[in-house]
């Protein structure tokens, strides 16, 4: 009854406007303008009849919280159309493959899992489109999640310790801490001083303990190719790198770099 209610509502609407011929043609382009559009689902109240299964959260809400959820996550520019479907493994790299299964899997069942990922491998593979699609994936879900690239991350606790930043460590951290979802792109990335591997423990410790899902990339691997190769255990330290193995399922993503072709 109430959807009916609605929709006899909104069809008084309608009628009245047939008379708007009589004001002057600039008042009723100026009334048209201000008239606000009706969700042709809902008709404005939040909720939409579905025939044979009665009433739920209609789309166009689900379609603003989706977009405020995106948008709240902070993905760069350049990610910000990354998704599953326009994810394309190399044909014949099975290593892209599982990547991608992996990670649809991960927004599949969440939040019934208990580790979340870290995607390994060199530059130009893909690993920070798929982050990037695992935070759409969740939003679609209504999952809130916050992305930061490792190094960006790093630069703004450090200017927290400027007085004229009007900010602190505490303000920049806390988001950290209790982001339902964390991506943290390019681990590793920055010079390991102390100072850095202090700073990751408190951020990887206190979300292991509240066991909040990471996701994690970085372009270190866990062996040496050369001599000269850094692990990543020598980028983030032992006890870090401990941490991770228990928190993230490490996916191995191997492959060309991509952006190569841009020069061809």
């Amino acid at each position: 009854m109430s959807t009916n209610l609605a929709m006899s509502n909104y069809l008084r609407a309608v009628a009245d406007d047939t008379q708007s011929d009589v004001l002057p043609e600039r008042e009723q382009d100026v009334r048209i303008a201000e008239e606000p559009s009706t969700c042709p689902f809902c008709y404005g109240t939040g909720m939409e009849v579905v025939t044979g299964k009665g009433a739920r959260r209609c789309r166009c809400r689900t379609e603003d919280q989706k977009k405020k959820l995106i948008e709240a996550a902070h993905i760069p520019r350049r990610h910000e159309r990354c998704r599953f479907p326009n994810y394309y493994p190399t044909p014949g790299n099975n290593s892209q493959l599982l990547a991608l299964t992996y990670s649809h899997q991960l927004v599949r069942d969440y939040p019934a899992i208990d580790r979340g990922s870290l995607l390994m491998g060199p530059c130009g593979v893909g690993k920070t489109h798929l982050a990037a699609a695992i935070l759409h994936g969740l939003a679609e879900k209504g999952v809130s999640g916050l992305f930061y690239e490792f190094g960006v991350l790093l630069k703004e606790i450090q200017n927290s310790y400027d007085p004229v930043s009007q900010t602190s460590e505490f303000k920049v951290l806390v988001p950290i801490f209790e982001a339902e979802v964390l991506i943290l792109d390019e681990l590793g990335a920055s010079k390991p001083t102390d100072w850095v591997r202090d700073t990751m423990m408190q951020i990887i410790n206190t979300r292991y303990n509240d066991k909040k899902l990471t996701i994690l990339t970085t372009n270190y691997q866990d062996g040496r190719r050369t001599d000269r190769d850094e692990t990543l255990e020598d980028r983030i330290g032992v006890r870090l790198r401990s941490r991770i193995y228990e928190m993230c399922k490490t996916v191995i993503v191997e492959g060309e770099d991509y952006r190569k072709k841009f020069d061809n």
